[in-house]
C-alpha cells in the first residue's frame, strides 16, 4: 500500500467512500428534465422580449454547470466539518436577512416583496437570504441536536421557587426548545417583514423536521405545529398583501387581467395538456399568455406539453430522490448525517410541494420555485449544494457486512 494511502486518517478515508449512486442518478435525471424544460419553456419569452431565443437557456446551461460542480466538490468535503462552520453561517443568514431589508434590497416595486440583494451588496447578480437561512437552520439545529444525547443535564436548585421552576420546565423539555425556537422565531419575522410567506414556511419546516427526527417530546412538536398554524392564520387574515392572495386564490377570475392572471393562465396551460400533453416545445400558453413560464410556473408547462403521464413522471421522480434521501439519512454514519440528511430532504419535499399545489391553484400562490426545474442562478446552486451534503454523508454509510 502506498505510504500516502497509509497516512490518511480514518476520517479522510470515510471522505473518499463512494458516493450513493441511485441518489445522484435520480438528481442528474431531474436536472437533465429541468434544463430540457427550461430551454422549452423560456423560448418564446427569450425571442419575443430578449430578441434572443437561446437567452435563458445559454444562461441556465451555465447555471446547470456551475451547480454540478458545486455538487460534486462539496460530495469530497467531510461533512463533519460543518459541525463546525454552522454557527458562522447562521450568523451571515442573520445578518442577509437584516440587508435585504435595507436599501441593498429590492424587488417591492415588481413582485409586491422585498426579497432579493446583490450578491456582493452593491453590485452583481441578485440572490434571495432566504435561501441561505434555510440551509444555515439545519444545519446548526443538526449540528446541536447530534449532541444531544451526549450532553450533560444541568440540575437546578430545588432551593427556591425559581430553580423549582427551572427544574420542571427542564423536565418537560421546554428548556431545551427555547435556543431553537427563538431562532426560528426571528428569522421568521424578518422574513415576514419583506413579506415572504413560503421562505418563512421553508425554515420553520425544516427546523421542525431536525428538532422531530432528533427526538423532541411529540407534544412541543404539535404544540408547536398549532402555534405556527394559528400564527400563520392571524398573518394571513390581518395583513393585506396575503388577504388579498387568499381571495385570488378564492377567486383568481375576479381580477382575471391582473393579479388572477398568472393562476388562470396556469390552469389553461394544465388543462390544455390532456392525457399525453401537446408534445415537447408545443405549449401555446407560454408565447406570452403565462407570465414566467420558465421560473416558478415552470410545471404548469410541463404539464402542458407533457401531458399528466408526463407531469406523474416528474413527480415520481421527485418522490424517489425524497424517499431515497430519507434511506440514506437512516443508514447515516452518525446522527449529525442523518439530521442533515432529514432536515435538507424534508425541505426539498416541501418545497416542491408547495411550487405544484401553486400552480394547479390547490394553495394560493406564494412565489415558490421548482427545485432542478426553475430558472435562475442562487436557487439552483443552493439545491445543488444541499445534494453535494447529502452525498458526502453518502460516502461516510458504513459497507453492510458480509457474512
Amino acid at each position: 500500500m502506498p505510504r500516502a494511502k497509509r497516512d490518511l486518517t480514518m476520517e479522510q478515508q470515510l471522505s473518499r467512500g463512494p458516493m450513493d449512486l441511485p441518489f445522484l442518478m435520480l438528481v442528474l435525471i431531474l436536472v437533465g428534465i429541468g434544463t430540457v424544460m427550461v430551454f422549452s419553456a423560456s423560448f418564446a419569452t427569450a425571442y419575443y422580449v430578449e430578441e434572443d431565443p437561446l437567452y435563458y437557456a445559454r444562461r441556465h446551461l451555465l447555471f446547470v454547470a456551475a451547480g454540478l460542480v458545486i455538487m460534486y466538490l462539496l460530495s469530497k468535503f467531510n461533512y463533519q466539518l460543518w459541525r463546525g462552520l454552522s454557527l458562522p453561517i447562521l450568523g451571515v443568514a442573520f445578518v442577509l436577512l437584516v440587508l435585504v431589508l435595507t436599501p441593498l434590497g429590492y424587488g417591492g416595486d415588481s413582485v409586491g416583496a422585498q426579497r432579493w440583494m446583490n450578491m456582493f451588496l452593491v453590485a452583481g447578480p441578485g440572490f434571495q437570504p432566504s435561501e441561505i437561512a434555510k440551509i444555515a437552520v439545519i444545519l446548526f439545529f443538526s449540528a446541536r441536536l447530534a449532541k444531544r444525547d451526549t450532553q450533560k443535564k444541568r440540575k437546578w436548585s430545588r432551593r427556591s421557587t425559581l430553580g423549582r421552576i427551572l427544574q420542571k420546565l427542564d423536565d418537560i423539555g421546554f428548556l431545551e426548545l427555547v435556543p431553537y425556537a427563538s431562532i426560528l422565531l426571528v428569522m421568521a419575522f424578518l422574513m415576514l417583514q419583506e413579506p415572504h410567506l413560503s421562505g418563512t414556511i421553508l425554515i420553520m419546516v425544516g427546523g421542525a423536521a431536525v428538532l422531530f427526527a432528533a427526538g423532541i417530546r411529540l407534544y412541543w412538536v404539535a404544540i408547536g405545529g398549532g402555534l405556527a398554524a394559528a400564527g400563520m392564520w392571524f398573518i394571513i387574515t390581518q395583513t393585506t398583501y396575503m388577504t388579498e392572495r387568499i381571495q385570488l386564490w378564492l377567486d383568481p377570475w375576479s381580477d382575471a387581467q391582473d393579479k388572477g392572471y398568472q393562476t388562470i393562465q396556469s390552469i389553461y396551460a394544465i388543462a390544455s395538456g390532456g392525457l399525453t400533453g401537446l408534445g415537447l416545445g408545443q405549449s401555446r400558453q407560454k408565447y406570452l399568455y403565462l407570465p414566467e413560464p420558465e421560473n416558478d410556473f415552470i410545471f404548469s408547462i410541463v404539464v402542458e406539453e407533457l401531458g399528466f403521464i408526463g407531469a406523474m413522471i416528474v413527480i415520481a421522480l421527485f418522490a424517489l430522490l425524497i424517499i431515497r434521501g430519507y434511506w440514506l439519512a437512516i443508514h447515516a454514519r452518525d446522527r449529525f448525517g442523518s439530521l442533515l440528511i432529514v432536515g435538507i430532504t424534508t425541505l426539498l419535499a416541501v418545497q416542491v410541494f408547495l411550487n405544484i399545489g401553486v400552480v394547479t391553484n390547490f394553495i394560493p400562490n406564494t412565489g415558490i420555485s421548482l427545485p432542478f426545474f426553475s430558472y435562475g442562478g442562487t436557487a439552483l446552486w443552493i439545491h445543488m449544494a444541499e445534494m453535494g451534503i447529502i452525498l458526502a454523508v453518502s460516502r461516510q454509510i458504513p459497507a453492510p457486512k458480509q457474512e
